[in-house]
């Protein structure tokens, strides 16, 4: 945290600002945004710079404003990397699924061991060692298809309706320009497209059919789940067509009861 307050003063100094050009600065912000926090008096900034004090989030915005500076870059400074909001997400285990809504930056990264970083070659399939300890990063770029042109989600730890195709706990990504629910085009179940469709109760994901105002949501016949049928439009809404998925197979034992 000291750390962080470190840099926020070289920045300030670089700048040629004093103690209390950042306060006046701050209190015209405050009075634009119609809100008191947003102002950071002269003792405040003291303790930011200087003791560790981590700045609320509206103070924050005010230095990020007065500074120049974007505010992920602050958060960054004081432990909170917003590109691996997706990477957390895909580790917290619920029993329903969600959609997720996060945004990626092209230059984000995700761990890989650093062993292959410089011999691997994603155009071919690769073993990546269990007894692999130690890990590097690289650009997220390198995955193709996960950028802010999508939204995605994730099939909740206790949703089995798709299963096998979409296994627990899969990482899915969502076309949201693909809603319009396809009744051909397929010759068999993996070329099925898959919809991600949110209705009052939550998110389900799975085949769909639309009749005489009525949405089939149909799911996969090895699941052992029952189909569902709502009112469409009105009690259900196609969020989009499932066209990516990353999901792990050693799942174990599946409950007696799956929703």
């Amino acid at each position: 945290m000291q750390d962080a307050g470190r840099k926020l003063r070289r920045v300030r100094e670089s700048l040629r600002l004093k103690y209390r050009d950042v306060e006046e600065a701050s209190t015209k912000i405050a009075k634009l945004r119609g809100n008191q926090e947003f102002g950071i008096g002269l003792s405040r900034l003291a303790d930011i710079e200087n003791k560790g004090t981590v700045p609320s989030v509206y103070r924050m915005y005010s230095l990020a404003a007065i500074y120049g500076l974007s505010f992920s870059k602050i958060l960054n400074w004081y432990g909170v990397d917003i590109d691996a909001l997706p990477t957390d997400s895909a580790c917290i285990s619920l029993p329903h699924t969600r959609p997720i809504d996060f945004e990626t930056s092209p230059d984000a990264e995700f761990p890989v061991p650093t062993e292959v970083q410089h011999h691997w070659d994603i155009s071919k399939t690769s073993f990546l060692s269990r007894q692999v300890q130690r890990w590097g990063k690289l650009p997220i770029a390198l995955l193709g298809k996960l950028d802010n042109r999508y939204r995605y989600g994730l099939i909740g730890e206790n949703d089995w309706s798709m299963y096998p195709i979409l296994a627990p706990g899969s990482f899915v990504q969502i076309d949201e320009s693909k809603r319009r629910i396809a009744s051909a085009g397929w010759s068999h179940e993996f070329e099925r497209p898959i919809y991600f469709l949110e209705h009052r109760k939550g998110y389900r994901c799975g085949w769909c059919t639309q009749k005489d105002g009525f949405l089939l949501l149909q799911t996969h016949s090895g699941s052992q789940v029952p189909s569902e049928i709502y009112r469409y439009p009105g009690e259900a809404d196609i969020v989009g067509q499932v066209i990516g998925v990353a999901m792990r197979l050693n799942l174990g034992k599946r409950p007696h009861t799956r929703s």
